[in-house]
């Protein structure tokens, strides 16, 4: 200011400086308060991943004490190389290939239905039907995933044995091929869902470049759409083969619960799944090896799970498109 300013000049220039003064403290408020709400919401997301985590750890820690005191007592080639699984018996195997064979029998049924129907619904729902169709036809075909296992489970006891029989005499009560088929049915949702929200996540601009070049609109799903979208449609497989394997109630209530180390759908079995309710439902007494053997068996079953997901993760990490 120069020594020539009035007073008018000067009160003007001071409210000045005291509003500039306001604005700042104001935004420095504004900014402080902003930069708690952020660090308050990044705590909190830290927190549920560490709870994860922690989880994670608890339950690898409480698998593993109990595996390792199994493996103590029992050897671990016997465990891989036995071909019988007899812990409840008189005369004690402990060999889990009966119960891997029927998880891996079960799980490939299912995967053998689910898989493609639930590739082509979603298919059908992201490329054919219109949009007032697909939003009515989605929620009704993920309404069976939100039915129980046990319901699922008498259904196939129940119903698909029962109707199978009429075609197959030798097909026993409790056998893996209604099992498998049930669960098949159960895990179509998800590979759709899953496949069909990859398929959307596809440009359009892919679409309209293939019919340009004179593409029909078969050509442009199975050439363009489904390629573009692969590492999505894989990943929902394997969530569904990892879903398939971890599956307790239908083969339990469905398959039976006999160790018995066979290929053969048609007679009953026992997954590694039923095993654990089997023993967890009885009277085994805790800290016995006939109580550790479902700790080995669940360890083994984590494995596959976890492998399964790394899969999924390292096929992801290659193939995934990124579209801008």
């Amino acid at each position: 200011m120069t020594s020539e300013s009035t007073p008018a000049q000067l009160a003007t220039s001071i409210d000045r400086r005291e509003w500039v003064e306001r604005v700042l403290t104001g935004t420095q408020r504004i900014d402080r308060i902003r930069r708690v709400r952020e660090r308050t919401i990044l705590t909190f997301l830290f927190l549920a991943a560490l709870i994860s985590i922690a989880t994670t750890i608890g339950i690898i820690y409480t698998l593993g004490i109990e595996t390792v005191r199994f493996f103590q007592r029992v050897s671990i080639v016997d465990f891989l190389t036995d071909t019988q699984w007899t812990p409840l018996f008189t005369e004690k195997h402990f060999g889990i290939w009966p119960l891997l064979t029927a998880t891996i029998l079960v799980s490939v049924i299912a995967m053998l239905i689910a898989l493609p129907i639930g590739l082509l619904s979603a298919i059908g729902l992201a490329e054919y039907a219109p949009d007032r169709v697909a939003r009515v036809v989605k929620p009704v075909l993920e309404i069976l995933a939100g039915v129980p296992t046990v319901v699922y489970g008498y259904f196939a006891l129940l119903f698909v044995t029962p109707l199978l029989q009429r075609f197959i005499p030798q097909l026993e009560v409790f056998n893996a091929l209604s099992a498998g088929l049930v669960m098949g049915i159960m895990i179509v949702p998800l590979v759709a869902s899953l496949s069909e929200d990859a398929m959307r996540a596809v440009p359009q601009s892919l679409r309209e470049g293939a019919y340009a070049l004179g593409a029909t609109k078969l050509e442009v799903v199975w050439r363009v759409v489904v390629p573009s979208s692969l590492s999505g449609i894989v990943a929902a497989f394997i969530l569904a083969v990892s879903r398939a394997v971890g599956e307790t109630m239908i083969v339990a209530i469905a398959m039976g619960q006999v160790p018995r180390l066979t290929l053969n759908p048609l007679v009953a079995m026992e997954t590694m799944t039923a095993y654990i309710v089997q023993v967890s439902l009885g009277d085994t007494p805790h800290g016995t090896l006939e109580y550790q053997t479902i700790f080995a068996v669940g360890t083994t079953l984590f494995v596959i799970t976890m492998a399964l997901n790394l899969l999924s993760y390292r096929f992801l990490k290659r193939f995934r498109e990124v579209y801008e």
